[in-house]
């Protein structure tokens, strides 16, 4: 995978930590420029100097990625600063849970915010970088979540099943500016994020019976790694696609 980005600039929302963090460094070894979308632009955790140190340049974002009006900002700075947008990726997110009977509109909305209406519109906001200068390829971190029914997360679910849906409709609109939009599907991941849920011993082994081929629980790099890969020119003939990176789970 090695400098098949080298000389690009990408943008990463949610960099901060876990599958957002994994993606920026895959990024950046692959020989990307990146723009870090942080939503505490002072608490990057060593990221900025990781990149820096592998000879790319890291620029820190302020981007809560439900303030519309900040993160196009942010974009914009990305490519004012690193001279152009190449790749988008759409990784910020999450859920709320809760059984659907009781989801309240504000939860729902917030979820749908944070995960689908952000999507959308830094997708418009850096394709109209990318269209002006040629091209590009957008990745958005979609869920196995919006693929199959999960318990308790039907706010998620929904969400993550828009992003889905929302990558094929770009995919097919923008495809003769020559950007490019596919999505992953990760299933659980070790994170700090998910380490609540799966430090439960039951619940952990019922999602690893569920991860159905492989029965066992992702890395954030086995997602990074397919990122870097559908944003690169190896995947020049791929777009509109949604990758499960599910270890099987929507298989069966």
């Amino acid at each position: 995978m090695a400098g098949t980005l080298e000389g690009t600039v990408a943008v990463v929302t949610g960099a901060a930590r876990g599958i957002g963090r994994a993606i920026a460094l895959e990024l950046a070894q692959a020989g990307a420029d990146v723009g870090l979308g942080l939503k505490d632009v002072g608490r990057d955790a060593g990221l900025v100097a990781e990149i820096e140190a592998l000879g790319r340049r890291a620029l820190p974002l302020a981007m809560d990625v439900t303030d519309l009006a900040a993160s196009r900002a942010a974009i914009d700075r990305a490519a004012a600063e690193l001279g152009r947008i190449d790749v988008l990726v759409n990784n910020a997110g999450g859920s709320i849970l809760g059984d659907a009977i009781d989801v309240t509109e504000e939860d729902f909305d917030a979820v749908w915010a944070l995960n689908t209406r952000s999507t959308f519109f830094l997708s418009q906001q850096a394709a109209r970088h990318m269209r002006d200068s040629g091209g590009g390829a957008i990745v958005n971190v979609a869920s196995q979540a919006g693929l199959v029914a999960l318990p308790g997360e039907s706010s998620y679910c929904t969400a993550k099943a828009a992003v889905i849906h929302l990558t094929r409709c770009l995919a097919v609109e923008w495809g003769g500016l020559g950007i490019r939009v596919n999505a992953v599907a990760p299933t659980f991941v070790e994170t700090d994020g998910t380490e609540p849920a799966l430090s439960d011993p039951a619940f952990r082994a019922d999602v690893v019976e569920r991860i159905a081929a492989l029965h066992r629980i992702g890395t954030p790099t086995e997602v990074s790694a397919a990122v870097a890969f559908l944003a690169s020119p190896a995947a020049s003939l791929i777009t509109g696609q949604t990758l499960a990176i599910d270890g099987g789970w929507t298989a069966r």
